[in-house]
C-alpha cells in the first residue's frame, strides 16, 4: 500500500518537514528508494511449495491489496486536483506532484494489470476503474488478448527489439497497442453479435470511467487542473510502457517446424528475483511463469531457473531504459548470451539488424 500512499504522502511530509522537494516523493521512491533497497536487500528467489498453492492463492489479504489499491489511488487524485487548482503552490511544485500521481497512476495500471487477468466479473470491472486515472483503457484489451498471444515475437508492439531504444520503442508501443486493440475488440463483437457502440463494448466501457472521473474533476476543480491531470496520465502510461521495454527486450520465441511460434516458455521474458521492487509491483517481476501461467494469482508466481536474469530490478533498469548507449551496454550482451552467442535467434529491431549482426561477428 506504499506505491498508492505516495499520492496521499507529499501535502504532510512537506507540511512537517518545510521540504517542497517532497512534493516529487513519486519519482523519489521509484527512481531512487528502490533501486537502492533492492541492493542492499537482495535477492529472494523462494518458491511457494505444491502442497501451499491452493491454500495461497485462495488468501484472500492478498486481494485485498489490490483491492484497497483502487479508493487510496482516487482518493489521492482528488487531493492532488484540489492543491492543483488553489494558488498555494508554485508551478513546479504542481509539476512534482502531477509526477507523483503519475507513477501513483502507472503503478496503477500494474494493479489493473493483475485484476484484469482474473475471471471474476468483479475483479475485471475494478481492473477498468483502476485504468481510468491514466486512460489507458484498451489496455484491458490488448494486454489480455493481444500481449499474451503475439509476446517476444515480431508482431508486439509490447515487445522491445533489441537495437530499438526506449524511445523508438514508445511511439512504437502505443499506437500499436491502440490499434490492436480496437481489431481485437471489434473482431470479438463482430463474433458475438454485437455492434461497435454497445455496452458490450470493453474498450468503450473502460473509456467512459476515465471520461466521467476526468469530466467530474474538471467540473467540481475547474479547468486549471487540466494540464496536471494530463500529464500525470502521460506519466502513468510512459511508466507502464517503460516496464514492458524492459520485460522482453531481445527476447523471440523459438518456430516450430510449420513456421508457426512456439508456445511461450520462461526464456521468452526477463525475469528479476529483487525483492523490494517485486513487493511494489505485485511480484511482476516474475515476468516468466506469469505468461506461462496467466491465470496464477501474482502471490503464487515462481522464480523459474530457464528464464534470463536481469543485473537488476525493474526500478532500476527503467532509469537505465531512458540512456540507450547505457541501456545496450547493459543488456545486448545479455541477449547474446542468453542465445549462446547465436544473435540470429534474438528479436531485432528491422532497420538495425545489418549492423547489430555485423557487431555480434554473425553473418548478414
Amino acid at each position: 500500500m506504499i506505491a498508492p500512499s505516495c499520492a496521499l504522502l507529499p501535502s504532510q511530509l512537506v507540511l512537517h518537514t518545510g521540504a517542497v522537494a517532497l512534493w516529487w516523493i513519486g519519482p523519489i521512491i521509484v527512481l531512487i528508494v528502490i533501486p537502492i533497497l533492492d541492493r542492499l536487500v537482495g535477492e529472494d528467489g523462494s518458491n511457494p511449495r505444491d502442497e501451499d498453492y491452493e491454500l495461497l492463492s485462495k488468501d484472500r489479504y492478498y486481494r485485498w491489496c489490490t483491492y484497497l489499491f483502487l479508493p487510496i489511488q482516487l482518493i489521492g487524485l482528488g487531493i492532488a486536483c484540489y492543491m492543483w487548482a488553489g494558488d498555494e503552490l508554485s508551478i513546479v511544485d504542481k509539476l512534482g506532484l502531477a509526477a507523483t500521481l503519475g507513477f501513483v497512476s502507472g503503478i496503477g495500471i500494474n494493479a489493473a494489470h493483475e485484476l484484469g487477468h482474473r475471471v471474476e466479473p468483479m475483479e475485471r470491472w475494478l481492473a477498468k476503474i483502476a485504468l481510468a486515472q491514466s486512460g489507458y483503457g484498451h489496455f484491458f484489451v490488448e494486454h489480455n488478448r493481444g500481449h499474451h498471444v503475439r509476446v517476444a515475437t515480431p508482431q508486439d508492439p509490447a515487445s522491445a527489439r533489441m537495437g530499438e531504444s526506449l524511445w523508438e520503442f514508445l511511439p512504437r508501443t502505443i499506437s500499436g497497442g491502440f490499434c490492436s486493440a480496437l481489431t481485437l475488440e471489434h473482431e470479438r463483437l463482430t463474433r458475438k453479435g454485437h455492434r461497435w457502440w454497445s455496452v458490450h463494448n470493453n474498450i468503450l466501457q473502460a473509456w467512459s470511467m476515465s471520461v466521467v472521473l476526468f469530466g467530474t474533476l474538471l467540473a467540481i476543480f475547474g479547468l486549471r487542473i487540466s494540464p496536471y491531470l494530463l500529464l500525470q496520465a502521460v506519466i502513468g502510461i510512459a511508466l507502464l510502457e517503460t516496464v514492458n521495454y524492459v520485460e522482453h527486450y531481445g527476447l523471440l520465441r523459438a518456430r516450430r517446424p510449420s513456421g508457426s511460434y512456439a508456445r511461450c516458455s520462461p526464456s521468452d521474458s526477463w525475469n528479476s528475483d529483487r525483492l523490494v521492487t517485486n513487493i511494489f509491483l505485485f511480484h511482476l517481476q516474475r515476468h516468466s511463469d506469469h505468461h506461462a501461467n496467466p491465470g496464477r494469482r501474482y502471490q503464487t508466481l515462481r522464480s523459474s531457473t530457464q528464464a534470463p536474469q536481469l543485473p537488476a530490478g525493474y526500478a532500476t533498469m527503467i532509469v537505465l531504459a531512458v540512456i540507450p548507449p547505457l541501456w545496450r551496454r547493459v543488456m545486448d550482451h545479455r541477449v547474446l548470451a542468453h542465445y549462446g552467442g547465436d544473435i540470429t535467434l534474438a528479436n531485432i529491431q528491422p532497420r538495425k539488424r545489418r549492423r547489430i549482426l555485423t557487431d555480434f561477428g554473425a553473418t548478414v
